[in-house]
This record gives structure tokens, sequence and C-alpha cells, in this order.
């Protein structure tokens, strides 16, 4: 029975592998299918779509590269290290001691839960070298390969009061229950002013200024702090990975499956 069971959870990640492999080659197709426009040509387009009567309904999927700039109100504030950015988010983790009782002893582990989550809404710019902006809506998406700014533990102290660590106020764990809080692990991401980005996405005029966002259909959406060359050269080694992966589980899982079945 057990090798039936290990069979079938590789058989499963095997078909969940699949699924993001077919992903990750979509998305890499879509950096080489889509061209790199500057803001004067997408100007210039959005310019074509207004001449035809489309004004606000211009819609064009695009990359855009330069240099992370502040929305017209400014920077905002990161909650854990208060840098100064345009876009953050950070994760908070709590740490525990779990206690189960089996067969009249007490089995002891370690284990992790998610207690805060947060990312930052507001929106920023897109500055080129001759200082011209495009709005970014990054509607909640996480960009890749940006500054992580905190990454660090904070081991509990005791008591019985609501936590409060680096300005983030958590819930009161240690309100009944067995379970014994170690500590906290505290995770941030930052985008300040100036990074260099590289933008997958829809460009838009909804609101009149043109911005980038995430398809309203289908499409991708990518913010990264690398270049397209490296974001494909990621994606090529990521789907070889993949594809050999899911052949290794499929294969192991549905041998480990019959010869479960067989015995």
């Amino acid at each position: 029975m057990g090798l039936i069971i290990f069979g079938v959870l590789l058989i499963l990640a095997a078909v969940a592998g699949f699924f993001y492999m077919r992903h990750t080659k979509s998305e890499l197709h879509a950096m080489i299918g889509t061209e790199t426009l500057s803001i004067p040509e997408l100007e210039r387009l959005r310019g074509i779509s207004d001449e035809l009567g489309a004004r606000g309904g211009f819609r064009k999927i695009a990359e855009v590269v330069g240099h992370a700039h502040p929305r017209p109100e400014g920077v905002i504030t990161a909650e854990i290290s208060k840098i100064d950015c345009v876009w953050y988010r950070y994760r908070i983790d709590r740490e525990y001691e779990h206690v189960e009782y089996r067969d009249g002893k007490r089995h002891y582990s370690k284990r992790k839960e998610k207690v805060a989550e947060h990312t930052s809404f507001e929106g920023y710019a897109i500055l080129d070298d001759e200082g011209r902006t495009i709005g970014v809506d990054p509607n909640g998406t996480q960009p890749e390969a940006v500054e992580q700014t905190v990454h660090r533990f904070e081991p509990h102290r005791g008591g019985g009061e609501a936590v409060d660590l680096f300005g983030i106020k958590l819930p009161n764990f240690l309100a009944g229950g067995r379970d014994s809080t170690i500590g906290f692990h505290y995770k941030e991401w930052v985008i300040r002013p100036g990074r260099p980005l590289y933008i997958l996405g829809e460009v838009h005029d909804k609101i009149g200024p043109l911005v980038i966002g995430k398809p309203e259909e289908k499409g991708h959406f990518i913010i990264s702090g690398r270049t397209e060359d490296e974001l494909r050269r990621d994606r090529t080694r990521r789907h070889q990975f993949l594809a050999a992966g899911v052949l290794v589980a499929f294969v192991a899982g549905l041998a480990l499956t019959v010869t479960g079945i067989v015995r």
C-alpha cells in the first residue's frame, strides 16, 4: 500500500510540474514574441488610436525598460525597514513548537505558519534615459529579483501580551493552546527609486496617461530587476529542469504504483 501511495504522489507531482513547465514556456515565448517599445513609440501608437476615435481604449502588449520612479505624491515607506521606496512587500512567519500526544507520549516538532503579509498597492513609474515616464500599476504582482532589505529571526521573549515587533502588531498566540512560540521570521523586499526594471504587460490609457499593468484578458505580467536576456536564460533553464523532473517523476510514480498493485 505504501508503494501505491508514494507512486500516486509522484504522479501528482509530475502533473503539477507539467503545468508549471507549460507556464514557464508560455512566459518565455511571450518575452521572445513581444517587442520592447520606447515611451515615444507607445505615445505615437496611442496617438494613432486617438485619431481612430478610440481615445481611452488604447491597448498594447509590450515590454518597457527603465528605472523605477516615484508617483507624483512621492515615495512610500517600507513597513519594517522604514526605507523610502516605490514598492515593498513583507512577510512574517511564526516558528513554534508543536506538541502531539500519541501512545501516551509527547511528541515535539518545529513548525511555521504565516501570520502577516502585505504588498504595497501604490503605483509608481518607469523613467527612461530622456526623463520621460510611463505609469506602472503593480496590481499585487510580486516582482522578481528585487532587493531584500530584511531577513532576520526575532526570538520570542515570553509573556502573554500581543506581540509587537518592528512596529508590526501580531495576534496573541499565547492565549491558550499547547503550542509554544519560539520566535518570528521577518522578510521584506523593496524597489527603491532608480532601480533598473524590466516590465512585460499591457499598456493602456484608461485613466489618461499611459500605464503598464496586468493584461485585462490572457497574458503575462512580469516585473523584474533582471534584464530580458537574464530572464530568458532563467526560463530556459527552468523549463529544461522541469521537463526532466516531470519525466522522471511520472515514470517512477507509474512504476511504483504498478509494483504496489501487482504485489
